[in-house]
Parts: C-alpha cells; sequence; structure tokens
C-alpha cells in the first residue's frame, strides 16, 4: 500500500434515534467524535412498515412553495 493516501481510520460513537448508541471504526471524523442518526433501521419506513415524511432542510416546503400553481384544476 502507498504511504499517507489512505484516510485515518480510528473509533467512533454512532447514535441511534432512540439513543441507544455502539462503537464502530470508521473513517468518519475524528478519534472520539459521535455520529448521530435522522434514520436508521428503527425509525426507516422500510424495516418499521410506518409511512414518515423526512423533511431534510426544507425540501419538500421548498418543493411546494415552487410548485404550488401547478396541477389539475377542477
Amino acid at each position: 500500500m502507498k504511504k499517507e493516501i489512505h484516510p485515518e481510520y480510528h473509533e467512533i460513537t454512532v447514535a441511534m434515534t432512540d439513543g441507544t448508541t455502539f462503537t464502530t471504526r470508521s473513517t468518519w471524523g475524528a478519534e472520539g467524535d459521535t455520529m448521530k442518526l435522522d434514520i436508521d433501521p428503527k425509525s426507516h419506513p422500510a424495516w418499521t412498515g410506518e409511512h414518515r415524511l423526512v423533511d431534510s432542510g426544507g425540501q419538500v416546503a421548498k418543493f411546494n412553495k415552487r410548485f404550488q400553481g401547478i396541477g389539475l384544476k377542477n
């Protein structure tokens, strides 16, 4: 392997949506950082069967505002 071209591989803590945590190794962040998940297998509709709209950064609101006048009119 070539030296100094690979990212640092270290331990981080992952916080699930229900508050549980686990430690894993990753190239994300720095040693000891905590990654907080917005969606995980305990909250994702594919595994829970519950349909929920996740609006990340107001994207759905922005879309609705942009295209509010388009549609079928009775």
